[in-house]
């Protein structure tokens, strides 16, 4: 049993820790405003599963790049709506607006970028505020419902600066992204090859609030982890490495 326990890895059980501590802040929080009087219903209509959702930062531009230019000609197609060239999605990321906009990503344990979302906001004085939403994800990450919550948090941060209505520019064909538009109770216009939707937003609430702090925090903790888990194994593979030097410098000599 002493043995087993040691082979426990060290980067799943601080997973675990950060989980289950995100999910009870989350839980205490909904229970406090229930207490305090505030309607259940008011509370939101997202997913409890937690998936760690991390707004993007310029420190971020090779991963997006990265993410983008893997896409396959298709799936540049439905993002874009036209068969992007690498140089073409170089100029998207190069003139991505981070004090402006919002944009998240969803990493594997590698910090590679497997489904991203790009908030755009719109502010104009005398006009309610709006935001376009877009979204990509990687084939071999497709079914696991990475689109839906990218659109929940982008819903989520959207309440809390107070934009009125949400935007979705999106192919006719793009059927999985309509899916989503709808399933949230969007307005879906479809003109020939392409649809607009329009999803008119609820104004920010104490829960709402609460929740996008917890989920930014589980966020930055979780991609720590990822990064303290990769230079723990880039130091064990160079120890080996060392180790192997040794042994082969050792059986150079007795020969």
């Amino acid at each position: 049993m002493g043995k087993n326990k040691l082979r426990e890895n060290p980067y799943n059980m601080r997973m675990m820790f950060v989980e289950t501590l995100a999910k009870t802040t989350v839980d205490a929080g909904r229970e406090w405003l229930r207490r305090a009087g505030v309607p259940q219903d008011r509370a939101g209509h997202f997913s409890t599963g937690l998936i760690p959702i991390c707004p993007l930062q310029q420190e971020h531009v090779p991963a997006i790049q990265a993410h983008m230019l893997s896409l396959g000609g298709h799936d540049r197609y439905l993002r874009f709506g036209f068969a992007a060239t690498d140089e073409q999605i170089k100029r998207y990321v190069d003139e991505l607006n981070f004090e402006r906009d919002e944009i998240y990503g969803i990493f594997n344990r590698h910090l590679d970028i497997v489904a991203m979302a790009h908030l755009a906001i719109l502010k104009e004085t005398g006009r309610d505020s709006m935001a376009e939403f877009g979204v990509s994800v990687q084939a071999y990450a497709r079914g696991r419902g990475y689109g839906g919550r990218l659109f929940e948090r982008a819903v989520m941060h959207a309440r809390n600066e107070q934009i009125s209505l949400l935007y979705i520019h999106a192919l006719s064909e793009n059927a999985p992204m309509l899916r989503i538009a709808k399933s949230a109770g969007a307005t879906l216009e479809r003109d020939g090859s392409e649809t607009e939707a329009y999803l008119r937003l609820p104004e920010r609430d104490l829960d709402s609030r609460v929740t996008e702090l917890v989920a930014d925090q589980f966020a930055k903790a979780n991609y720590s982890i990822k990064e303290d888990a990769i230079r723990f194994w880039s130091f064990l593979a160079n120890v080996q490495e060392i180790r192997d030097g040794v042994r082969a410098g050792r059986h150079q000599a007795a020969e």
